[in-house]
């Protein structure tokens, strides 16, 4: 069961992190000169290319910390000022989430996958520290058994993050309709407050781990 709750629990913080309903208008705006078969080819390689990236910050994640200095507590501490500054600012819409990057949307351009979909759009920063702060909480399991269920749980987490990313994306167009303004507004605040709450735990979870030595 509490290997079920670290699933459920990077499940949760992966999808609130990559807000996909705040995807959508980024995504038909990137696309909207795109014929539907393109469109479709290109929702599936950003939620792959996404899932590629996430996937290496799980694994590689530990080594990076090592090769830099620094210690668990202090990634989670800042992942969780920069997650909980992400949630605020979509809380009070201070910056629109799924705001295309400046010179992104230029005409000349067919392949949005990479840049801007799946970075940074789905895989930003925020993300990032999610996945990497995952990977130290697998990391200090007892056992290498544990260590191997919890990884290949978080696996599966972005994997289902990922799937659900690409049905939004597929379905963009009938989302935006059925929704409209006011409903991805409340969805967008919704997971902004979520998203302050994910910081607040991580942070947290700093912080035990400075009082811990960690």
């Amino acid at each position: 069961m509490l290997h079920w709750q670290f699933f459920f629990g990077a499940l949760v913080s992966l999808i609130t992190m990559t807000n996909p309903l705040s995807k959508i208008p980024m995504f038909i705006s990137l696309t909207q000169n795109m014929s539907e078969p393109r469109r479709q080819h290109q929702a599936v390689r950003a939620s792959v290319i996404a899932f590629l990236i996430m996937t290496v910050c799980l694994i590689a994640g530990n080594i990076i910390l090592a090769l830099f200095g620094i210690s668990y507590g202090a990634l989670r501490v800042a992942g969780g000022i920069v997650i909980g500054l992400l949630g605020y600012r979509m809380l009070y819409h201070l910056q629109d989430p799924g705001m295309a990057p400046k010179g992104a949307g230029t005409r000349n351009r067919n392949d949005y996958a990479f840049f801007p979909l799946a970075m940074p759009a789905i895989a930003g920063p925020g993300t990032i520290a999610v996945v990497i702060g995952l990977s130290t909480e697998i990391i200090e399991k007892p056992t290498l058994t544990t260590k191997a269920l919890a990884f290949a749980l978080t696996l599966a987490a972005i994997g289902v993050s990922s799937l659900v990313m690409w049905l939004t994306l597929r379905s963009s167009t009938m989302i935006s309709e059925r929704l409209g303004k006011a409903g991805q507004d409340v969805m967008s605040r919704l997971m902004g407050f979520v998203l302050i709450c994910i910081g607040i735990q991580f942070i947290g979870s700093g912080i035990r781990s400075f009082i811990a030595g960690g």
